[in-house]
């Protein structure tokens, strides 16, 4: 299979050439929520994002198994190895127990994602289920020295390992400076070094998620489960693993080490990375309290939202931003994404009524090129979208007679946007077919009686039927084969 895709990797800092470790075969893990709370929009960016990328990998011919997380344990307040687990902390304010609280969560993420229409991952493996794994994996870095035991908790030798390989790889930290830089929390004089990370809790007594283990009954850290599961679905060295930027440090760097030190080489081959949700240049998240859910959005019950925004504007306008790039929520900027999405659909929807002519007034292969081309240049979603409205023009001009296609170009045309538009971004007509059929029906009666009254000369009926139409925000458009309507 020939191969021109390039994906930027964060570990290199550079584009490389896409080469699977053993084609057509795909292995792609992905960091996926903790659930503890509804979904937000800074969950919607990575669901998206690598729903594009398990998309497109797949179209192009590769078998894709995509693992994806839900962790359910281990996840301490503030990303640290002190203080509450989240989940247990959701499940003693709400008198649950706390695979309540997980399944509860787990439940509407994923109602959310069916929204958004994030395809299922192949596998998406819980950490709960996986505390053999972890341990197995615990003892082998024990084994090697690159761990210590201390009251009962397990962690991992930073300096230890920088003094053999390089701590800071992927995120460009440097050791000296994290010990220069990290402050001492409370209850970490148990670690050697601050910068130090559990591998394993011992579980205080009040601590409701707990396991028995070789060291304490007590629950592995929140880096200790990806490394366990990655390896356990996709072998000890697979091709792709992704997650927000935001995870970067410590965790993924975490992942680097246990890795190299449990199972003698580093996790995968490239490391993507999408970037933050930003409300006024500040991160959208949990922590910050600046987050609106994706249910908000769908109902416009925030008080930051002027209105309501559907799943596929939400979708469409996170395809209009590289997913490396920052992308910033506005009521604006979500505003433009529904409108250029009404575009787009119509746009299909114009395409389906085309009729062919002799020859093409335009070079369709060129266009559909371009699409690949922007999906092969690390998946550059804004790229396509400019090329999908660029053939929007073509459509629009066949459509009033300035422009024409053969049959062949026109079969091209539809495939080209049947692909792109449905299959690869993922989007949908959010309009009920049935209820398009029924409105377009009853719009070709008005546009009849229009007509009817032209042939009859009486005009005068024929503009107040196109004036009411207006004002209902529908316009009508005469053409050689006759007259069509669409919604501004």
């Amino acid at each position: 299979m020939e191969n021109k895709l390039q994906i930027y990797n964060t570990i290199s800092r550079k584009k490389e050439v896409f080469e699977p470790i053993n084609p057509p075969f795909t292995g792609m893990y992905v960091c996926g929520p903790t659930v503890y709370g509804d979904a937000h929009l800074g969950h919607a960016r990575p669901a998206i994002t690598f729903d594009l990328i398990f998309r497109y990998l797949q179209h192009i011919g590769y078998k894709v198994r995509y693992v994806r997380n839900i962790t359910d344990v281990g996840h301490l307040e503030n990303d640290a190895d002190e203080g509450e687990d989240k989940i247990a902390k959701k499940a003693r304010l709400e008198q649950l127990e706390p695979m309540e609280v997980v399944q509860y969560f787990t439940d509407r993420y994923h109602a959310n994602m069916d929204q958004l229409n994030v395809k299922m991952p192949s596998i998406e493996p819980k950490a709960s289920g996986h505390i053999i794994e972890q341990i197995e994996m615990i003892k082998k870095i024990l084994e090697k020295g690159f761990a210590y035991l201390s009251n009962g908790s397990v962690y991992f030798d930073v300096k230890k390992y920088n003094d053999n390989y390089q701590y800071g790889k992927l995120s460009g930290r440097v050791l000296d400076d994290l010990l220069s830089n990290t402050r001492i929390l409370d209850g970490q004089d148990e670690k050697q070094n601050s910068f130090d990370f559990a591998l394993w809790k011992k579980a205080q007594p009040e601590h409701i998620m707990r396991w028995p283990s070789p060291w304490s009954d007590g629950f592995p850290g929140w880096h200790a489960e990806c490394s366990a599961m990655s390896a356990k679905y996709l072998g000890e060295h697979f091709d792709i693993h992704g997650g927000g930027m935001d995870l970067l440090f410590p965790h993924h760097e975490s992942e680097i080490a246990q890795s190299q030190i449990a199972n003698g080489n580093e996790p995968c081959k490239y490391w993507l990375h999408n970037n933050m949700i930003t409300i006024n240049g500040q991160k959208m998240g949990k922590s910050l309290g600046n987050f609106i859910t994706l249910d908000e959005f769908f109902s416009g019950s925030h008080a930051s939202l002027e209105k309501a925004y559907s799943p596929m504007t939400i979708r469409f306008f996170i395809l209009q931003a590289h997913y490396r790039s920052t992308l910033d929520f506005s009521n604006e900027a979500l505003q433009a994404a529904e409108k250029g999405l009404k575009r787009l659909m119509q746009g299909v929807e114009t395409l389906q009524k085309l009729n062919s002519s002799a020859t093409s007034s335009n070079d369709i292969s060129k266009l559909s090129g371009n699409c690949y081309d922007a999906m092969n240049d690390d998946f550059n979603s804004p790229i396509v979208i400019a090329n999908l409205f660029e053939g929007l023009r073509i459509i629009n001009g066949v459509n009033d007679g300035k422009e024409s296609i053969t049959a062949s170009d026109l079969e091209i045309l539809k495939n080209l946007y049947n692909t792109f538009v449905f299959e690869i971004l993922g989007l949908k007509n959010e309009v009920e077919n049935t209820q398009f059929e029924l409105v377009d029906g009853l719009m070709q009666m008005i546009l009849n009686q229009r007509q009817l009254a032209k042939t009859n000369k009486d005009y005068a009926a024929s503009d107040k039927i196109r004036d009411e139409l207006i004002k209902l925000g529908i316009v009508v458009k005469d053409g050689k084969e006759g007259s069509s309507w669409s919604i501004e």
